[in-house]
């Protein structure tokens, strides 16, 4: 598949990028390839191939929640370095 310049200022404009003329033709034939590429993809033969969803066969090994003992807010103000009665305080980050 051609790929024109017209379609690739389209794109770089819907992409947000910006290239002189010369970029556009490099982009033009680079853009052309991979289509060419992903054509040649679709003549292959992938009757009866499962889906690949990962690259690796390990498994993740999860273990069950368990509710455990819970620390208090009471408890965790009292390591705080600032506090107000029921608030840490930190300083501020957004103006």
């Amino acid at each position: 598949m051609k790929i024109d310049l017209n379609t690739v200022k389209k794109i770089a404009h819907l992409a947000r990028l910006e290239f002189d003329e010369e970029g556009a033709e490099k982009m033009m034939k680079d853009m052309t390839q991979i289509l060419d590429w992903e054509e040649q993809l679709n003549e292959i033969n992938t009757e009866g191939v499962e889906p690949l969803t990962t690259m690796s066969s390990e498994v993740n090994v999860l273990r069950a929640d368990k509710m455990g003992e819970h620390l208090s807010h009471e408890r965790a103000l009292q390591n705080a370095p600032q506090k107000d009665s029921d608030y840490f305080r930190v300083p501020k980050v957004l103006e």
